[in-house]
């Protein structure tokens, strides 16, 4: 009768299987097919790749279940199978296993992202973990296994979900990448410390990248807890030969560091992807050859306390953000980046901006999704050649969040300091309807990622060398549709971080009025965005197409009673400074469109004001 299996862990290094989705492809299932569902379709090839790992010397095998937790079992329609499948996995591994042999029920990640990065909140993370580890519990496992995690904030949600519920053992497993660390940066040893923290029994590491950097990372998190440690290897990186992904480390390759992970100290050595049962069994013959042996300990150099360094103070910012701070009504004018490579258009615009006494320049990022200049870009050269502070806006359709946290880095490290973070049109909208949008977060979670920046961490938790400094913005839509989610939206904007927003064209002064009581509560500077009309058409089309941007029928009348072009313009111009005068008492400051690039038509709209 084998010992519980912390027990059994204490005294023994335990042997894991190996790769179970790439065994599973190997042998002819496409790899479009629900892997977990076969649990249910083709129990009899899942038992077939138990036995060849049981028969191979391993102590412990995992179930066929690693994504069959609700949010993935929808893509495939079979989100009211969880139970099914979990249990069914785990019947088939303990069947297979028999009273010797130990169970871990597998348990993998989410797509999605968890607040703040994401909408995923963390009770219902919980709720979700919760809900795979039940039957997977009642299906006899003896352990689960937490697998391919990167996001350390996902796995202490899933620890302490699983642990608040249910007394079982829990093994704890981060990815790391080439340089030893998290996809976030945090170094192992954290990671381990972190885990340990949040309440899992063994801590470890797994997938990914292949043994000898996983070896350097074991070896440090071996020194950093007293707590058992798993490591589950790839087979090196995948490469491509002949259109499929091949792993080119050998079973004799990972036999010499089943020995290395055993004399370091590692308690549960198993293998990952690109594996089979040829790599246990010869893992298992190197663990056999230098047992038994005693834990190894070691000091750990890095100082696992972060220190961060203080917060630039709000007022110091930006030249834009002292303004706001001192109560000064601030103007800005939008210059949209060029669709080319000159810049001496955009830049004449703003020295004539700057010379007029307007306080800075937004600059849109890809706006309505077309092809253009990099508002980074255009915002550098401005600043540099006009002298005027620039707002660059920062949407989340192009780059994932470990682009936009370097872009952003590089941003400050140039001399941004104001930034307006929005989530961005979708390319349908734009020239390249093909192309691909990210949306690796929202602009909540961009706010979130920037204020962590400015508080001298990156997005691991780990500190910098020096904080940023952004005066962070956010947008705002009086005009929503739903405005109970607006606002909603907006007060989770504000507590990620957001220190003064600015409004979608105003046309509607009652409107405006109602959102800015709605918001009384959200104590950050509103400023106005202002678009003045040029014809009917232009009046029209934002009414119907650009959301939030109501323009009033009696504005709509207004314009169409207009002869020309240009009485059209001056009527424009004329109605975008009656609704900033209505507006002015209420908010911290304008943003002022500028049409087909006529510089002509912000200045006289400001006019009273600079």
């Amino acid at each position: 009768m084998r010992k519980p299996f912390l027990e059994f862990v204490k005294d023994n290094i335990v042997l894991m299987d190996g790769a179970m989705g790439t065994e599973i492809y190997t042998r002819g299932i496409f790899i479009n097919t629900c892997y977990d569902e076969l649990n249910l379709t083709n129990p009899n090839l899942i038992k077939e790749i138990h036995r060849s790992y049981i028969k191979a010397g391993a102590d412990l095998i995992e179930t066929n279940t690693f994504g069959a937790n609700r949010r993935k079992l929808q893509k495939y329609g079979l989100e009211k199978e969880i139970q099914a499948i979990n249990y069914r996995g785990a019947k088939i591994a303990r069947e297979i296993a028999g009273k010797e042999i130990y169970v871990a029920g597998s348990i993998g990640p989410l797509e999605e992202r968890l607040e703040p990065w994401g909408v995923l909140s963390e009770q219902e993370a919980r709720e979700i973990y919760q809900e795979q580890a039940k039957p997977l519990i009642d299906g006899s496992v003896d352990v689960l296994s937490l697998e391919t995690f990167s996001d350390l904030h996902l796995m202490q949600q899933a620890i302490i979900g699983i642990k608040e519920i249910f007394d079982i053992p829990l093994i704890a497993h981060m990815t790391i990448g080439d340089d030893g660390n998290s996809l976030f940066g945090t170094p192992p040893e954290r990671l381990a410390i972190k885990m340990k923290e949040f309440g899992a029994d063994i801590v470890g590491l797994n997938c990914s990248v292949g043994p000898k950097v996983m070896l350097e990372a074991a070896t440090k998190m071996v020194s950093a807890v007293h707590i058992p440690v798993s490591v589950m290897a790839n087979a090196g990186i995948p490469q491509n030969v002949a259109g499929r992904n091949i792993y080119l480390a050998s079973a004799e390759y990972f036999a010499e560091y089943a020995r290395r992970f055993a004399q370091a100290g590692v308690q549960i050595i198993g293998s990952c992807c690109g594996t089979n049962a040829e790599y246990t069994r010869e893992m298992g013959k190197a663990i056999l050859s230098i047992q038994p042996r005693k834990r190894v300990h070691q000091a750990v150099k890095a100082s696992l306390e972060a220190k961060y360094k203080q917060a630039v103070p709000t007022r110091d910012r930006s030249e834009f953000a002292r303004s706001i701070c001192d109560k000064k009504f601030v103007t800005s004018v939008e210059i949209v980046p060029p669709r080319g490579i000159t810049a001496f258009k955009p830049v004449e615009q703003a020295k004539r901006l700057r010379e007029a006494g307007v306080d800075a320049v937004n600059i849109p990022d890809g706006p309505r999704a077309l092809s253009r200049m990099g508002a980074g870009y255009l915002s550098l050269i401005i600043q540099e050649q006009a002298e005027i502070e620039v707002i660059q806006h920062v949407a989340c359709r192009d780059r994932n969040l470990l682009g936009m946290v370097g872009d952003l880095l590089g941003a400050y490290g140039t001399g941004i300091k104001n930034l307006l973070l929005i989530t961005g049109d979708p390319p349908k909208m734009g020239t390249y309807p093909d192309a691909t949008a990210v949306f690796d977060v929202d602009s909540i979670g961009l706010t979130n990622a920037v204020f962590s920046l400015n508080c001298g961490k990156d997005l691991g938790g780990n500190p910098l060398k020096d904080p940023t400094g952004f005066f962070i913005g956010v947008g705002a839509n009086p005009g929503a549709v739903n405005l109970d989610y607006e606002i909603s939206r907006f007060e989770w904007k504000v507590k990620a971080g957001a220190q003064f927003a600015i409004t979608q064209p105003v046309f509607d002064i009652k409107m405006f009025h109602n959102f800015m009581k709605r918001i009384e509560h959200v104590k950050i500077p509103i400023i106005a965005g202002i678009w003045p009309l040029y014809s009917i058409q232009n009046a029209e089309f934002l009414n119907n197409e650009v959301a939030g941007a109501q323009v009033p029928r009696m504005i709509i009348e207004r314009m169409r009673a207009t002869k020309s072009k240009n009485e059209a313009r001056s009527l424009g111009i004329q109605i975008a400074r009656e609704i900033l005068a209505e507006l002015k008492p209420y908010i911290a400051g304008a943003q002022v469109s500028m049409p087909f690039g006529k510089i002509d038509i912000p200045l006289k709209v400001l006019k009273d004001i600079l």
